[in-house]
């Protein structure tokens, strides 16, 4: 895979990255999560650990905003309808009978370090207003809304269908939920916990490891930004993609995270875009070009831009940053890492 470096709006040379270590990665975070499969109900049907099989641990409860959700048995059809939830239930050898494709990645609605983990595709449902006929349709017996909006209607109406394991508490609303808390929320609602924290020390791990081998990017200063049909923005603490570079050592851009709201982004206008410098920079498109961003007069003069310390996020690099799950971090590691150590390098 490859990952794009813009510097004054300009293309530059092509960061290869270690195919292998990929493939390492993933069944690193992944492998644990197969051992067998249900032919019956297409799930596999994994160990549990100390536990023994994963239905042992039923009824279980997770606590959520709208209360404690009893699960009484082993959840057979499972919907996953939150940002990552299909993806976080996959990588506990879940296999939803239904998804959401918030990143529009089509076919099962994953991405790509995710294909092939599916025996039977999903049917995939509407993201911020899901069809609840055809939810119903589908008959679940658990629907997963971990990562969402947190909306009450919204929470009411799946519950009526199905035990929903909807946001934890109202600090989750609008989709600010770590995945370390969405794993444990999915992997208790699965009756798969020890899984759950298996992955998580698993993941924690490759940030540490990863944070050690580049002292440089200790307290350096980061922006994650954006541009979209509605203009420019950028990410605060509370979304994923800020706390996934923190712990690899950088700091958020103090100047975007003091404009933080509810939400885990912030608008910048045009201009003031001078807020967006950082030692670092990362950008991301989303619906328009990256020439949109690296072809702006007033961008480019930007000291990180001018000195080679920011790109634009080629969807190699952007696409498993932003799903932010047990299944694409060590993707994200991968790819974006090899960016990283050229832009804390001056370009």
């Amino acid at each position: 895979m490859y990952a794009r470096v813009s510097r004054h709006g300009r293309r530059s040379r092509l960061t290869r990255t270690g195919v292998g270590l990929s493939a390492l990665l993933l069944t690193l975070s992944t492998a644990c999560a197969w051992s067998g499969e249900d032919e019956e109900d297409g799930q596999s049907s994994p160990e549990s650990g100390a536990s023994g099989e994963p239905g042992d641990a039923f009824p279980v409860e997770v606590p959520t905003k709208f209360g404690d959700v009893t699960v009484p048995e082993e959840p057979q059809r499972v919907l996953a309808l939150g940002w990552g939830d299909a993806e976080t239930a996959l990588a506990l050898g879940v296999q939803p009978v239904g998804a959401s494709d918030w990143l529009a990645f089509g076919g099962d609605g994953v991405g790509p370090w995710a294909e092939g983990l599916y025996d039977e595709s999903p049917e995939i449902i509407g993201t911020l207003e899901p069809e609840y006929d055809r939810i119903s349709e589908l008959n679940p017996d658990l629907i997963l809304d971990t990562k969402s909006s947190g909306d009450e209607e919204r929470y009411e109406q799946l519950s009526r269908i199905a035990p929903t394991v909807g946001v934890p508490d109202a600090d989750a609303d609008e989709y600010k939920i770590s995945w370390q808390e969405q794993t444990r929320m999915v992997a208790t609602a699965l009756g798969r916990e020890e899984r759950g924290e298996e992955l998580i020390a698993d993941l924690e791990g490759q940030f540490a490891e990863q944070a050690e081998a580049h002292p440089e990017f200790a307290g350096k200063e980061i922006t994650v930004g954006s541009l979209y049909s509605g203009g420019w923005g950028a990410y605060v603490r509370g979304g994923g993609r800020v706390e996934f570079v923190e712990a690899l050592g950088f700091e958020n851009n103090p100047a975007v995270q003091e404009q933080a709201t509810d939400a885990f982004s912030v608008s910048v206008s045009h201009e003031r875009l001078e807020l967006l410098d950082a030692d670092v920079m990362l950008m991301t498109v989303i619906g328009v070009d990256a020439s949109m961003i690296e072809d702006d007069p007033l961008y480019r003069t930007l000291p990180a831009v001018r000195d080679g310390r920011a790109t634009v996020m080629d969807p190699e690099v952007g696409e498993p940053f932003a799903a932010n799950t047990p299944l694409s971090i060590p993707h994200a590691l991968e790819q974006l890492v090899p960016v990283l150590e050229e832009l804390t390098a001056g370009g």
